[in-house]
């Protein structure tokens, strides 16, 4: 379901974009609203465009700096993440990775993160509360340690491969409900805070990318697997975390 060689990705396709529906027409039921769509799997190409609800914008394709924030700005009042999983090396963790398989870990300011994190961290440094995050189980209780918000469990976690699932009209319901109740409930939301500069480290698979990382000034090197950068903020961080883990070759 997850890749477009798969013989349910199709599948997967479809599922997606009703939960995006589900959550933009929950959304509109609280009131006037500005929704930005942004693909954030893979190739971000993943979406049936001409199935999503009209009224909102769509970000596909993957080759943009800020790749699954592209957009967030302080403009928005809220972020929700729908189809999460947790980081690198998670046991139990579906699908767990963290950008890519070239990826052990992942810290930034010595929290280690995952993918929720870090897009939370960064919409946090905008201004920008995550209100709602769906994902499997074992994701929706490691973000809830990282981030105090709301989540709805779409599956069971069983390992990295294989999961209990809810019906999707069950998921469905479980998103509608949990989007009414973040957004009446949204002055109380809370951002994550990230203190300046970010020290951003990677612990990679192979010892080869961070001889290659090692090229960027002022990147150091902790040991063979694993380099440390200062940053001077979110932005910046998240912009080389993702040419660090996904456009470097080895």
């Amino acid at each position: 379901m997850v890749g477009s060689s798969g013989k349910d990705y199709n599948t997967g396709r479809a599922l997606m974009t009703e939960e995006v529906n589900t959550v933009v027409a929950a959304i509109f039921e609280h009131g006037p609203a500005e929704i930005l769509v942004n693909d954030s799997h893979g190739d971000m190409q993943n979406l049936i465009h001409n199935n999503l609800d009209s009224r909102v914008q769509y970000i596909q394709g993957n080759i943009k700096p800020l790749g699954m924030v592209q957009g967030l700005d302080e403009t928005f009042d809220a972020a929700i993440f729908i189809g999460y999983h947790c980081r690198a090396g998670t046991k139990n963790g579906f699908l767990a990775h963290t950008g890519s398989g070239s990826v052990k870990g992942l810290w930034i300011n010595g929290i280690e993160v995952g993918e929720g994190g870090m897009n939370a961290y960064f919409a946090g440094s905008k201004g920008v509360p995550v209100i709602l995050a769906s994902g499997d189980s074992t994701f929706t209780t490691q973000f809830r340690k990282l981030i105090a918000t709301r989540t709805v469990v779409t599956k069971v976690a069983i390992g990295s491969r294989v999961a209990k699932l809810y019906h999707p009209e069950v998921v469905r319901k479980r998103l509608s409900t949990a989007t009414k109740e973040a957004l009446a409930d949204l002055k109380n939301a809370r951002k994550s805070i990230v203190n300046t500069p970010v020290i951003i480290r990677m612990r990679f698979a192979s010892t080869t990318r961070a001889d290659i990382l090692e090229a960027i000034p002022e990147m150091r090197r902790i040991d063979g697997n694993t380099i440390e950068y200062q940053a001077k903020d979110m932005e910046e961080s998240y912009k080389l975390i993702r040419l660090m883990y996904k456009y470097i070759s080895w």
